[in-house]
C-alpha cells in the first residue's frame, strides 16, 4: 500500500523474527531515504517527515518525483528486495537524484525465493 504521505511505502511479507513494535512517542523529522521497521511492516519515507518507525537504513533511491508521470517509484503489488551497498555507492546513487534508475525486474510470484 502506498499512503499517509504521498509515495510512502508500505511492505508487507518480512520476516516476522526481525519484527518490532513502531516507537511509543514518533520523532519530529525522519529524513527522506530512512527504511523503518513497524510491527511485521517496513516502509521507506520518501520525503524528510515526522515518524514513530524504527529505523534501519536508508536508501539514496528517490522514492517520490512529482515532475515524473508516475510520480511513485513503486506500485501497490511490487516487490521489493534491500540491498546493501557501500558508502561510495550510496553517494554515487544520490548525487543522481531522481535521474537514477533502480534495477526492477518482471518476475513470477513462484520465481521470487532466492531472489
Amino acid at each position: 500500500m502506498l499512503g499517509f504521505i504521498p509515495g510512502f511505502t508500505y511492505l508487507g511479507g518480512m520476516d516476522p523474527r526481525i519484527a518490532t513494535p513502531r516507537l511509543s512517542s514518533p520523532r519530529t523529522l525522519i529524513p527522506a531515504g530512512s527504511v523503518g521497521i513497524a510491527g511485521e511492516q517496513t516502509g521507506t519515507y520518501p520525503s524528510d517527515s515526522p515518524g514513530g518507525w524504527q529505523i534501519i537504513g536508508r536508501t539514496p533511491v528517490t522514492m517520490y518525483d512529482m515532475s515524473k508521470k508516475q510520480a511513485a517509484l513503486l506500485s501497490a503489488g511490487d516487490y521489493v528486495r534491500y540491498v546493501p551497498i557501500a558508502e561510495v555507492e550510496y553517494n554515487r546513487i544520490k548525487a543522481l537524484g531522481a535521474d537514477y534508475a533502480p534495477s526492477m525486474y518482471e518476475v513470477e510470484v513462484g520465481e521470487l525465493r532466492g531472489y
